[in-house]
């Protein structure tokens, strides 16, 4: 009864500042998990499909509460079906592949990506967003969700920003809106590949993953600088290379 509840907040806190800021869900949640001993086989979809259950929440929220707009026709839209449609390809050879390219160099080359995109952001350097750019955001943030269920959030919503004009709450809701079918997706294919984890897992993570997807994007919605939300975001991403690159290589 202890440890299910104790997951259910660990899950509910971390989706909490994931819907709010964009990122942290499982690229902390998922080496938690592993360091509370439970096998990476289990904890990768048990991740996918509780952060699956919490976007869609989430994504309805931040547009409720008018962080994002995904009425077709709106940026906040086409970028979440760009990264969407791409990502799908992207995690089908993440999960066929997670048993042959090495976690440690994809996660390295991830976690560098990471660290560049947050010190763009605070250095306020912009790119003109393109479909393209947005491709590649896609893809290779969708491919190592599939691979390790983390570092989504970082590139997608970290990546946004350097953008010229991308909207900081767009952004945020943006990468919600496209993750949640992408992990939902993943989860299916792990499924049929390696079958079910344990729902003495599985349920209390998806459980507190909805919770904290209600009230997260509340949270985002009462920020109401764009700078500080933005330059707390630079050093948010940051901050997630280089725990990246401390879980990987030092720890």
């Amino acid at each position: 009864m202890l440890e299910s509840f104790s997951l259910t907040a660990a899950a509910m806190v971390m989706e909490f500042i994931d819907s709010a800021l964009g990122m942290m869900y499982g690229t902390v949640l998922s080496p938690l998990l592993i360091l509370l001993g439970y096998d990476v086989k289990n904890v990768v979809p048990t991740i996918l499909i509780s952060q699956a259950l919490g976007g869609f929440i989430a994504s309805f929220r931040h547009h409720q509460l008018k962080n994002a707009n995904f009425q077709a026709g709106t940026v906040d839209h086409r970028v979440s079906v760009i990264i969407i449609w791409f990502g799908v390809f992207a995690c089908v050879m993440g999960v066929f592949l997670s048993a042959s390219i090495s976690p440690k160099i994809l996660n390295t080359y991830i976690a560098v990506l990471v660290m560049v995109i947050g010190i763009m952001i605070l250095l306020n350097k912009t790119l003109i967003m393109t479909s393209g750019k947005i491709y590649i955001l896609g893809f290779i943030s969708a491919f190592n969700k599939a691979l390790s269920g983390g570092g989504f959030g970082p590139l997608v919503a970290g990546g946004q920003l350097v953008f010229k004009d991308r909207s900081e709450k767009g952004a945020i809701g943006s990468t919600d809106f496209a993750e949640a079918p992408i992990c939902l997706l993943s989860f299916c294919l792990w499924l049929l590949i390696k079958g079910m984890p344990p729902l003495t897992l599985m349920i209390p993570v998806c459980l507190g993953s909805m919770i904290g997807g209600f009230f997260g994007p509340m949270a985002l919605s009462k920020i109401g600088s764009k700078e500080i939300l933005k330059k707390g975001l630079g050093v948010l991403v940051f901050i997630e290379g280089l725990w990246v690159i401390y879980k990987v290589w030092i720890r």
